[in-house]
């Protein structure tokens, strides 16, 4: 049971993940079969769908705006401040973030010094992608079946709808952030490391 206490966030937060990705597999299958029926194609499995570019293509739009939200947030935070937020280091403690004059130590590189924000840009990357390449299929795929010109990879970079599908999902991970740094600002959560001490003033910055 230690295991599960000490790991219990990771595992709360991974179940909730599977039980959301069951969620959007079933009722993306759904609406696919409705869509099908609509143009008066057969319906398809659960298997064919879960394998199928248009379920990959919104897995890997979202996971690409995830990461990119992370790691925008990892690097920015290492330069950036908020007076007031418990998001920011003290923009006047000259012991943190960027502004420390401590030479680093000589058995850290500089990629493991800046591993977080490597690994999560890596990771958008390789998601960002995957994103494309899905969609590119898929949106052949319909244009196929329209009887319209399918598009070269090299084409559908240009094309809106890749970049609507990116776009819509960049915004929303960068709002909530910036209303995450302001909220922690004014607003508490007893016991969470998110936030201030429920007494600190509205001023103090940092944890």
């Amino acid at each position: 049971m230690r295991f599960l206490r000490d790991n219990g966030l990771t595992i709360a937060l991974l179940l909730a993940f599977f039980a959301s990705m069951t969620g959007m597999a079933y009722s993306g299958w759904g609406h696919e079969n409705h869509e099908l029926t609509r143009h008066h194609l057969p319906a398809i499995g659960f298997v064919a769908y879960i394998t199928s570019e248009n379920f990959f293509s919104a897995l890997f739009e979202n996971w690409e705006s995830e990461w990119l939200q992370m790691a925008t947030y990892v690097v920015l935070t290492a330069y950036l401040f908020q007076r007031g937020s418990s998001e920011s280091h003290d923009p006047d403690d000259n012991s943190t973030g960027s502004t420390d004059k401590e030479p680093p130590p000589r058995s850290h590189s500089w990629i493991y010094e800046h591993s977080l924000g490597l690994a999560l840009g890596l990771l958008f990357v390789l998601s960002f992608l995957g994103h494309f390449f899905a969609s590119h299929s898929a949106y052949n795929s319909d244009a196929a079946a329209h009887g319209e010109t399918v598009q070269s990879a090299l084409a559908y970079l240009g094309n809106a709808r890749f970049w609507f599908e990116s776009f819509q999902n960049w915004q929303s991970e960068f709002f909530s952030t910036a209303t995450l740094i302001v909220f922690s600002i004014f607003l508490r959560y007893r016991g969470s490391p998110e936030s201030k001490p429920v007494e600190a003033p509205d001023n103090q910055t940092g944890n």
